[in-house]
């Protein structure tokens, strides 16, 4: 079963972040090897600020584009990894060695279908 493991957390500058941030890119490089090292790791990826995000809609027949996330909230998502394991269990165990759980929010979502080869194909 796929999951993806979504990372939530305040967004700060670099300034901000001084030491910490360094010590945030090695954590996430040494759980996206653990994750590989268990080949379990479909994709991983750590997104832009979310100032770099736009957003579109046309829920209401009308194409609006926006500058920005769709939500305007304390902790946005920064990035994700999708992973391959039996059960949530499993998931769940791997979620919680997410370095990004000390620091914000890590959502665990089950996979409904995915595209592989250009065609869409059931997560079990």
């Amino acid at each position: 079963m796929r999951y993806a493991i979504l990372l939530h957390y305040p967004e700060r500058s670099s300034e901000d972040l001084g030491d910490a941030l360094a010590e945030g890119q090695a954590a996430l490089q040494a759980y996206a090897r653990d994750l590989d090292d268990a080949n379990v790791l479909v994709s991983g990826e750590v997104w832009q600020p979310s100032s770099a995000t736009t957003t579109l809609t046309a829920a209401d027949g009308t194409l609006r584009v926006q500058d920005g996330p769709f939500v305007d909230t304390h902790e946005q998502l920064g990035g994700q990894f999708v992973i391959e394991v039996p059960d949530l269990d499993a998931a769940l165990a791997w979620a919680e060695k997410a370095p990004s759980v000390a620091w914000g929010h890590v959502e665990v979502r089950p996979s409904a279908t995915y595209v592989e080869s250009g065609a869409w194909v059931p997560s079990t």
